[in-house]
C-alpha cells in the first residue's frame, strides 16, 4: 500500500496565520500535524509515502523530521492539479495494490487496518471515509477527506491538467458504471481546513487522548474532565482550570487566571494575571497580558496579546514589530523555568534593585527587561573580543584584499532580517551542552592563537563564539536556521598568511599568462617576460596586488550573499559557490587585458591610474551579471516545460442511478 498525503493551499486573506504557515505545519502536541501523521503511518507499517503540495515542498521538507522507517517523497507542483490530479502524479508508476489518500491536516488519523477492512467489505474501487455523526456514531457526517482506492481509478483521471475527486473523479466513475462505497470511521478523524476546524480538532484530541503529551501528567480533575500539566509548567494556586486542558512544558499561568476547556496551552506560554482563556489554542512562546478575555481563538507562536484585550473567534498572528521582543522573552521564560532555585535566591536582590530604579524605568519595565539580556551579552562579547575586532578593523582598512570583509557583518544582519518571519517561528530552547562545547572550542582556539601568535585562530574563535551564543541562548532549532549565515561570517576573516603566500605567486603568474593569451587571441603582438607584458611599445607590470586575490575574496562575499538570498535547490547553490572562483579569475583576466590595451593608447600616469582603478570597480557588475546569467541557465536547463490544458467540467441535471 502506498500513502498519498494531500497538502492544501494556503488560505490567503481570511486567516492571517494560514496565510503565513500551511495548515500541515500547525502544531499538535508540540510537533507539526504532518510529522505526527507520518509517525502514525510508520507505526501502521506503511513504507512508501508521497506528500503532494503546490509550492510548499521545500518548506515542508525543512520543517518536519521524517521517520527513518518511511521513504518520503515530496511532490511539489508549480500549478494546481486538484486532488485527483495529485493522486495521478503520485501514483503514476503504480500498477497494483491499494492507494491510501489522506489530508495532511488531520489530528486523529484512523488505523490503517480498519480502513482496508472497510474498503474490502464495500467491494468497490473507491471508498470514501466519513466522520461519525451525532448519536450512536453510525450515521455519516461530513467527509473525512480520506480515500482508499484501487490503482484502476487512474484510468478515469486525465493525463494532465486540473482534476478534482468530488467534482471530477467521482462523476467520471459513476458514468462508467463503477461502484463507490462510503464507510463511517469509528472516531472523528480531526481533519481541518481553517482556524475553527483546527480548534475543534485539538479539542477532540485533548478529550479523547489519554495523554496529550508524553511529558504531561494528570494534575487535577473536575468530574470526568482532566487537566494535564507538564512537570516544568508553573500554575499559580489561585488559578482556576476546568478541563479538558493541556498545559505544555515551561508554561506559566499567573494568579487569578481562569482557563475553560477544551484548551491547549503551548510550551513557554505566559498568561497574565486575571485573564480568561476559553476553548482556545495557544502556540508555543505566546504571551497573553493581564486582564485579557480570549475565547475560541488561535494565538500564533511567539505572539503577544496586550493587556485588557478582548478577542473572540479570531486568529491572533505574530506582529512583525514584536518578533525580537517575543524571542527574547521566550528565552527568558525558558531560563527562568529551568533555574527556579537561582531565581528565588536572587529575588530579594532584584527587589532591592527595583526599589532604587528611576520611576520611568519601573513604569516601562516590561519593555526594558527583554532588551536587558541581549545588551549585557553584547557588551560582554565586545569587551572580550574588542582587541580582535580592532585588529580586523585595521586589516579591512589597510588591505585591499580583505576590504570586502567590512561589509560581511552588515550583509549577515540583512539576511537575518529578510528571514525574520521564519526565525520568529523557532521555539527558543537553549542547548546548554552543545553550546558549552562550541564555546570551549572557541576559547581553546583563542588561547592557541595567543600563545603561538597565530592570529587566524583568534579570528576564527570570534565566529565560533557567536555560534556558541546562538546555541546557548536560542537553541538548536534556530541555530540550524542561521547556520549558513554563521558560515557566511567566516568570509570577513583574512586568510592565514601561509595560505596567502602559497597562492599569491601562482595567481600572479596565472593573471599574466591568461592576459597574454587573450591579447594574442585578439591580435596584439605581445611578449611576456616573467610578470611583465610588452605590448605596442608599452610595458605593463602585473604587480602582486593584481594577482586577483582581492577579486576572489570580494566575489566570494557576493556569491555567498546571492546563495543566502535566492530560493533555489541546494545543488544549484553549490554550483553558484563553486563557480565563484573561476568567475573571479575570469573577471581579473578581463580587467588586466583591458588595462593593457588602454595603456597602448593612454598617455600620462594620471589617466593610467584612473583607468586602472575604474577597471577594478567595473568588474563587480560584470561578475554579478555572470551570476544572473548562470542562475537563468540553471533554471532553463533543469526545469522541464509543462503543457497545461484547460479541463471543462459540466454538471448533468438528469437524475441518474448512483450506487454509493
Amino acid at each position: 500500500m502506498k500513502a498519498i498525503i494531500l497538502v492544501g493551499s494556503r488560505d490567503f486573506g481570511r486567516c492571517p496565520i494560514a496565510s503565513r504557515l500551511p495548515t500541515a505545519l500547525w502544531p499538535v502536541a508540540g510537533k507539526p500535524v504532518l510529522e505526527n501523521l507520518l509517525v502514525h503511518l510508520a507505526n501502521q507499517g506503511i513504507e512508501q509515502v508521497t506528500v503532494c503540495s503546490a509550492g510548499e515542498g521545500s518548506l515542508l521538507a525543512e520543517s518536519i523530521r521524517a521517520d527513518d522507517r518511511l521513504n518520503v517523497v515530496f511532490l511539489d507542483g508549480k500549478l494546481p492539479t486538484g486532488t485527483a490530479g495529485s493522486i495521478r502524479d503520485a501514483a503514476k508508476d503504480e500498477s497494483d495494490g491499494l492507494l491510501l489518500v489522506l489530508p495532511a491536516s488531520i489530528v486523529n488519523p484512523p488505523r490503517i487496518e480498519g480502513l482496508i477492512t472497510a474498503h474490502r467489505d464495500g467491494h468497490s474501487e473507491l471508498t470514501i471515509m466519513f466522520n461519525p455523526g451525532p448519536g450512536d456514531g453510525r450515521q455519516m457526517a461530513e467527509s473525512a477527506d480520506i480515500y482508499v482506492c484501487e490503482t484502476s481509478i487512474l484510468k478515469h483521471i486525465p493525463k494532465g491538467g486540473y482534476f478534482d475527486i468530488k467534482e471530477g473523479l467521482i462523476p467520471a466513475m459513476l458514468r462508467a458504471g463503477k461502484t463507490i462505497h462510503g464507510a463511517v470511521l469509528p472516531n472523528h478523524a480531526g481533519n481541518f481546513r481553517d482556524r475553527q476546524g483546527y480548534i475543534d480538532a485539538i479539542a477532540g484530541y485533548i478529550e479523547n487522548a489519554k495523554q496529550a503529551h508524553n511529558k504531561q501528567k494528570p494534575a487535577r480533575r473536575t468530574g470526568s474532565q482532566s487537566v494535564r500539566i507538564a512537570p516544568d509548567a508553573t500554575v499559580d494556586p489561585s488559578a482556576r482550570i476546568y478541563g479538558p486542558v493541556a498545559i505544555m512544558d515551561g508554561a506559566r499561568v499567573s494568579e487569578g487566571v481562569v482557563i475553560l476547556g477544551p484548551t491547549a496551552v503551548g510550551s513557554y506560554v505566559r498568561i497574565g494575571s486575571n485573564s480568561v482563556v476559553a476553548n482556545s489554542v495557544i502556540w508555543d512562546g505566546a504571551q497573553i497580558g493581564e486582564n485579557c478575555h480570549i475565547q475560541q481563538c488561535l494565538i500564533d507562536r511567539n505572539a503577544r496579546v496586550r493587556r485588557r484585550t478582548v478577542a473572540a473567534e479570531k486568529s491572533v498572528p505574530l506582529e512583525a514589530e514584536g518578533m525580537w521582543e517575543a524571542l527574547v522573552s521566550g528565552a527568558s521564560e525558558i531560563v527562568s523555568s529551568s533555574a527556579g532555585k537561582l531565581q528565588r535566591m536572587l529575588r530579594a536582590q532584584a527587589d532591592r534593585i527595583n526599589a532604587i530604579l528611576p520611576s520611568w524605568v519601573r513604569s516601562h519595565k516590561a519593555r526594558v527587561l527583554p532588551w536587558l539580556g541581549p545588551v549585557i551579552v553584547l557588551i560582554a562579547f565586545l569587551w572580550c573580543y574588542w582587541s580582535g575586532i580592532a585588529d580586523l578593523w585595521k586589516i579591512w582598512q589597510r588591505s585591499d584584499e580583505y576590504s570586502s570583509g567590512l561589509l560581511v557583518p552588515f550583509l549577515a544582519v540583512y539576511v537575518l532580517w529578510s528571514r525574520r518571519y521564519d526565525l520568529a517561528q523557532c521555539t527558543i530552547k537553549p542547548c546548554i551542552l552543545w553550546g558549552l562545547l562550541v564555546f570551549l572550542t572557541a576559547q581553546a582556539g583563542r588561547l592557541f592563537g595567543l600563545f603561538f601568535l597565530y592570529s587566524s585562530a583568534e579570528n576564527l574563535s570570534l565566529v565560533l563564539c557567536v555560534a556558541s551564543l546562538v546555541l546557548l541562548l536560542c537553541g538548536r532549532q534556530l541555530f540550524r536556521k542561521v547556520f549558513t549565515v554563521l558560515v557566511f561570517l567566516g568570509l570577513m576573516l583574512p586568510w592565514p598568511t601561509r595560505i596567502q603566500a602559497a597562492i599569491a605567486l601562482p595567481l600572479q603568474r596565472w593573471a599574466t599568462s591568461s592576459s597574454v593569451f587573450c591579447l594574442e587571441t585578439i591580435g596584439y603582438n605581445v611578449r611576456q617576460e616573467g610578470n611583465l607584458i610588452d605590448i605596442g611599445g608599452a610595458t605593463v607590470a602585473v604587480a602582486e596586488a593584481c594577482n586577483g586575490l582581492r577579486m576572489i575574496t570580494a566575489f566570494f562575499v557576493i556569491s555567498g550573499l546571492v546563495v543566502l538570498l535566492v530560493k533555489r535547490a541546494w545543488w544549484k547553490k553549490l554550483v553558484i559557490l563553486a563557480s565563484s572562483l573561476p568567475i573571479a579569475l575570469l573577471c581579473n583576466t578581463v580587467r588586466l587585458t583591458l588595462t593593457a590595451m588602454a595603456f597602448t593608447v593612454l598617455q600620462g600616469k594620471y589617466w593610467e591610474k584612473v583607468f586602472h582603478d575604474f577597471g577594478g570597480y567595473a568588474m563587480m557588475p560584470l561578475a554579478l551579471a555572470i551570476v544572473v546569467v548562470e542562475l537563468w541557465l540553471l533554471a532553463k536547463l533543469t526545469t522541464l516545460p509543462t503543457k497545461e490544458e484547460a479541463v471543462i467540467i459540466t454538471r448533468r441535471s438528469d437524475n441518474q442511478h448512483r450506487r454509493i
